[in-house]
């Protein structure tokens, strides 16, 4: 699987932890969250120092995003998300 994919998956997997939505995490960075949702589909790089930027609001450490293991966890996390939206 490509680093952009793992990445993409393990920032999408603590954003859902975290509670928010595309919109409401990457307006804190002034930029367009149809954009950053690119990031999360692993279709396209970023650098190091944006990823520790996000890091430090998800209050994670940056090797977190590299780990392939938590893409496993995505799948659960979506349902619990839409079940916390209907409440």
């Amino acid at each position: 699987m490509k680093i952009q994919k793992v990445v993409g998956n393990n920032l999408k997997y603590f954003r859902y932890r975290s509670q928010l939505s595309q919109e409401k995490f990457y307006g804190q960075f002034g930029l367009n969250y149809r954009y950053l949702a690119c990031i999360e589909r692993g279709e396209i790089n970023v650098s190091i120092e944006f990823l520790d930027q996000l890091a430090k609001v998800l209050k994670i450490d940056i090797r977190e995003f590299f780990d392939p293991n938590k893409e496993r966890i995505i799948k659960k996390q979506r349902i619990d998300a839409r079940e916390i939206r209907r409440k």
